[in-house]
């Protein structure tokens, strides 16, 4: 950490930071995960530095960064630094970005964890900017051509086929039976309702 400290104090006027300055930062983030304190103290020293886009290009850092203020209550904190934040694993700075919304919701309802639904629904409301889902967010939906054969299937053979049955819709639409399976359990479902 001294060396870390030492190293960021007498580059602190090269645009662009070395990247030894950079891979430290990371290496540091990663080794002092389950040291809050010291965490906090590195956080607070690569967040008031002014080259900290830099840092924020590493997924060690901004994760380090994000548990920090997710730790001091500052969840807008580390929402719009994930929105800005230049990192390359877009997947983990989505899932983070559901980690600071699941976190939010677990403290504004008083509860120690979130049941799937909950988490469904946590992230149905608060779904990732653009900035980390450039592509748009994953739709599970299935195509309309997919949708219409499996009604066909439904209307003129049975609402419960069998396994070679499920086997068969899978192999021509190109799902997983365990998908079609899924699939005419919750057809079965919103028939009854």
């Amino acid at each position: 950490m001294k060396r870390f400290m030492a190293m960021l104090n007498s580059n602190k006027n090269k645009d662009p930071p070395p990247t030894k300055l950079l891979d430290l930062a990371g290496e540091l983030c990663q080794d002092l995960q389950n040291s809050s304190s010291s965490l906090e103290k590195l956080v607070g020293a690569v967040m008031g530095c002014k080259h900290k886009m830099y840092f924020l290009t590493n997924i060690h850092i901004v994760r380090a960064c994000v548990f920090v203020h997710i730790h001091n209550g500052q969840h807008d904190a580390a929402c719009r630094l994930l929105e800005h934040c230049k990192a390359e694993e877009k997947d983990e700075l989505v899932q983070l970005w559901h980690e600071i919304h699941y976190q939010r919701a677990m403290e504004k309802h008083h509860m120690d964890f979130l049941t799937p639904l909950q988490k469904f629904r946590c992230r149905k409301r608060n779904p990732p900017p653009i900035s980390l889902c450039p592509e748009g967010l994953k739709k599970r939906n299935y195509s309309d051509e997919v949708r219409q054969q499996l009604h066909r299937f439904a209307a003129e053979v049975t609402t419960h086929p069998n396994k070679k049955q499920r086997e068969g819709l899978a192999r021509d639409m190109n799902l997983q039976p365990t998908q079609v399976y899924n699939w005419f359990a919750n057809y079965r479902r919103r028939q009854k309702s």
